[in-house]
């Protein structure tokens, strides 16, 4: 059966795989600014960004040189600033550890700040064309789904997924079968009304076959998105209003200033939020603080600026 899945799913993705510009270079420094930034951001928010990102800094050498207030303002729209400076800071040390060319064994690529088990793997993968497993949130969904079984009756641990992960790699052809699961993910296997009456991996799916057991109607549409726990949506924290978006407010504020420009605290309080007043000044030290600890901006005694 696995060598059918295989066939069935590299045969799709030959049809239908997108034009992504990471897909057309091995370029180890190219596919690293791509899988940092296809972190936590959708894939059409990233293309010009990731164009105009190698634009500015074409190379290792280039990214590590730049001022970093300017690699700060370029990540503008991506989210997630702390990626943007670890980005730099991983090329600082590939510049001084590795002459300046992008280690490709995965335990050297987990070394570098800001690269975690999956964008160490989809590094040495989809740049060194190793047959390497990895876990995203699209790979991870559509082999517990295949594997496994529907996201609601088990918890297997990222250790069970990434064994199946594994398995399921053609020998040689891990790049391709790596770019074809995640776009499964992306374009049918999805977390909410997933295409299942499309997927060329129906017939070996669990969850699927789980589905038609319990509902024959679910077996035609499978179009119902899984109810959401209410636990979950209690305890959520509001985007809008938490220390995440008072801080990319702050980064953005910082951006808009001249290179080297200083802004008093109380003058970025007032700009960050209109109800701003001197009570509130602990809690913007505390948001500063964060922000210099994490590389996106220095702290001075007349106030802050992006790092040079």
């Amino acid at each position: 059966m696995i060598e059918q899945i295989r066939s069935d799913l590299l045969h799709w993705f030959h049809s239908y795989a997108r034009d992504l510009p990471w897909r057309r270079t091995r370029d180890p420094y190219a596919i690293m600014v791509a899988e940092v930034m296809l972190q936590q951001t959708q894939v059409d928010r990233v293309i010009p960004k990731y164009q105009a990102f190698l634009s500015a800094f074409p190379t290792v050498a280039a990214l590590a040189a730049a001022p970093t207030a300017e690699v700060i303002r370029l990540w503008a729209g991506l989210g997630y600033n702390r990626r943007a400076v670890n980005l730099q800071r991983a090329a600082q040390v590939i510049m001084e550890q590795y002459g300046g060319q992008v280690p490709s064994a995965v335990a050297d690529l987990r070394a570098l700040p800001g690269i975690g088990p999956y964008t160490a793997g989809a590094i040495a993968c989809f740049a060194f064309e190793q047959d390497v497993a990895f876990l995203d949130t699209n790979i991870r969904r559509v082999v517990r789904r295949l594997c496994v079984g529907p996201d609601d009756r088990s918890t297997p641990s990222d250790g069970e997924l990434l064994a199946h992960a594994t398995a399921l790699i053609p020998p040689g052809q891990g790049w391709t079968w790596n770019q074809a699961i995640m776009e499964l993910g992306a374009l049918i296997c999805t977390s909410t009304n997933p295409a299942c009456w499309r997927c060329p991996l129906r017939s070996y799916c669990r969850s699927y076959a789980t589905a038609v057991a319990d509902d024959t109607a679910l077996a035609a549409t499978m179009m119902s998105p899984p109810l959401k726990r209410v636990a979950e949506s209690r305890t959520a924290e509001p985007f809008v209003g938490s220390r995440r978006w008072y801080r990319g407010k702050i980064v953005a504020v910082l951006r808009e200033l001249p290179a080297g420009e200083v802004l008093p605290l109380p003058i970025l309080g007032e700009r960050i939020r209109a109800d701003f007043t001197p009570d509130h000044e602990p809690w913007l030290q505390g948001l500063v603080a964060d922000l210099a600890r994490d590389g996106l901006l220095v702290m001075t005694e007349e106030g802050v600026r992006l790092p040079q």
